[in-house]
Formats: structure tokens, sequence, C-alpha cells
């Protein structure tokens, strides 16, 4: 498996960011406002993340309990996943601003604007702790092996 490209989660980003404007300048009339709840599950999700890379980092380079090669497996499935969906409500959430930058006047494109910048923000953070989480997951470069051991 390979490591995330940052520049796939951009593509990723990018897309759903278009997507969203395009869906909204249909629909964003017919919207009820938008929850924040979002915001704090994102948050809480890129905390464990990073709590799990911290702890995997170490186990791996050979402090504490070894760490379990099929728990290893499932966290860098798990990194990969949250990546592309951090990515994707980030787009989403950058679709939102956008498409709300123009009517900034009105009470409520403001507080769904605001509560946009915050889910992409926590979006953000939930891919970085991702891919930290994913990047914990590999496994150090050890000494230089001879050939001729093999």
């Amino acid at each position: 498996m390979k490591p995330t490209r940052s520049s796939t989660l951009a593509v990723v980003a990018v897309v759903f960011a278009l997507l969203a404007w395009l869906l909204l300048r249909g629909v964003y009339s017919k919207l009820p406002p938008l929850p924040w709840t979002g915001v704090p599950a994102l948050l809480i999700a890129a905390a464990v993340e990073a709590w799990i890379g911290r702890d995997l980092r170490a186990r791996i380079a050979g402090r504490g309990k070894p760490a379990i090669p099929l728990f290893v497996s499932r966290m860098v499935a798990l990194a990969k996943a949250s990546a592309l969906v951090g990515a994707a409500v980030a787009g989403v959430a950058a679709g939102f601003d956008i498409y709300l930058a123009g009517s900034l006047n009105a009470t409520v494109p403001r507080q769904d604007a605001l509560t946009a910048v915050l889910t992409l923000v926590a979006a953000v953070i939930l891919a970085c702790a991702a891919l930290f989480l994913e990047y914990s997951c590999r496994v150090p470069d050890g000494p230089e092996r001879d050939p001729r051991d093999d």
C-alpha cells in the first residue's frame, strides 16, 4: 500500500468544493441552517487519531508493548479513509464558503459561512492527524543489510 499523497487530497478537496458550489447554486435557499455539530466530531476524531499515531509510533520504535501487525494495518486503513473524508468535508465546506462569500450581509448566510469556516479548519486538522497516523504506522528504516546475508 502506498502512502497517501497530499496532491490526491488536494484534488479531492477541489472536486468536492466545485460540486458543493454547483449544488448550492440551485438548492441553498431550501436548505436548513448549516449544523455546527460536525466541528466537534471532526476534532474528536482528529484527536483520537493523533493519540493513536503517537502511541503506535512509540510502540513500533520499540518503546513499550510491541504493536500487533493486524492492528497497525487496520490503523493504516483508518488513516487513509480519514484523510480522504477530511479532504472531502473540507472541500464541501470550502464550496459553502465560496458560495456564501457574496451574501454575508444577511444573518443566516453569515452564520452558515462561519460554520463552514470552522468545519473547513476541523476537516483539515482531521486530514493532518490522519496523515500523521499513517506516517506513524511505518516501520523505521533499520541498519543497512548486507545482500550476502540472504
